[in-house]
């Protein structure tokens, strides 16, 4: 890898786009990060050893991948914009343990990238500067697909962060939070501001670390329809659970009757959505899995 240790991160950054004639691409959110205190933080959130392997999402010109690279046995990161992967494979030729992919995080196959370069890694870990639009799609995927983690540390806009450890009965609680708290404790690891980035966003970010959970945090046996409740009750915020599931998840069946399902699980038909917790969404799942396979 070429030695610009030396020189602040930012110059290095803004080094390499004129030596390789780069221009950054707003459709494609990239925002280089440009502050060492920052990289070092997430770098000790995600607790790598030389038994870890790494897949970073959206390396950008590699001042993470960089800081990866020493504390990781396998790091493997995957780049969407193909004009910054030969400048990844340039940087990182002396790095035998750094692989260089280019492809969509949406779209490559992760469990063949685990398989071919990261079955030997004793935990396994997911580190990415993630640009905002694709947050949480991306997640979803990590989470959902069930790939062996043990951690997931990103880098993302500090509303978004604000969501995924949020509780119930707040702003911030959400459909994501279920979802990210169903797989994984989360937490905020490290506010960051925007003016640590090259270009600087209009936002603050925030590095959060996903735990993944052994097992789900409440007990399902019907995963799709739980998500499919936790969506619709989430639909439309300011209406109650009644009338919101009655709408968005179940408006063949008469209101009377999804009334009545909801005072089975305990749960009050007025209350709206975003105040149930994790078990009260199971709960009620529960209760209409039986209903509805009944009906059928």
């Amino acid at each position: 890898m070429q030695s610009m240790n030396h020189k602040p991160i930012s110059a290095r950054t803004r080094e390499l786009l004129n030596t390789y004639g780069l221009t950054l691409k707003k459709s494609l959110g990239q925002n280089f990060l440009t502050d060492s205190h920052v990289l070092d933080k997430i770098i000790r959130a995600a607790g790598l050893s030389q038994e870890s392997g790494v897949i970073e999402i959206g390396p950008g010109i590699g001042a993470l991948t960089e800081r990866l690279a020493g504390h990781a046995g396998k790091v493997v990161a995957v780049e969407l914009d193909g004009r910054l992967v030969p400048v990844l494979k340039d940087l990182f030729q002396n790095h035998p343990h750094v692989e260089i992919i280019h492809g969509d995080a949406l779209e490559v196959d992760l469990e063949a990238i685990i398989r071919e370069h990261l079955q030997d890694a004793e935990t396994l870990h997911v580190v990415a500067n993630l640009p905002y639009y694709v947050t949480s799609p991306i997640l979803v995927r990590l989470l959902t697909e069930r790939y062996p983690l043990t951690n997931i540390v990103i880098m993302i806009q500090k509303e978004v962060a604000d969501r995924l450890a949020a509780k119930p009965g707040t702003k911030d609680y959400s459909s994501l939070s279920v979802l990210v708290q169903y797989f994984a404790e989360a937490e905020e690891v490290a506010r960051v501001p925007s003016h640590v980035f090259v270009p600087r966003p209009q936002v603050d970010s925030a590095v959060a670390r996903l735990t993944l959970r052994s097992r789900p945090a409440v007990d399902v046996k019907n995963e799709e329809l739980f998500f499919k409740v936790v969506r619709a009750a989430f639909a439309q915020r300011r209406k109650t659970l009644l009338n919101t599931l009655h709408a968005n998840l179940l408006p063949k069946v008469d209101k009377a009757q999804v009334e009545e399902w909801l005072k089975e699980a305990g749960i009050d038909p007025k209350r709206r959505g975003e105040t149930l917790d994790l078990q009260e969404f199971a709960t009620f799942v529960q209760v209409i899995d039986q209903k509805l396979t009944a009906l059928l």
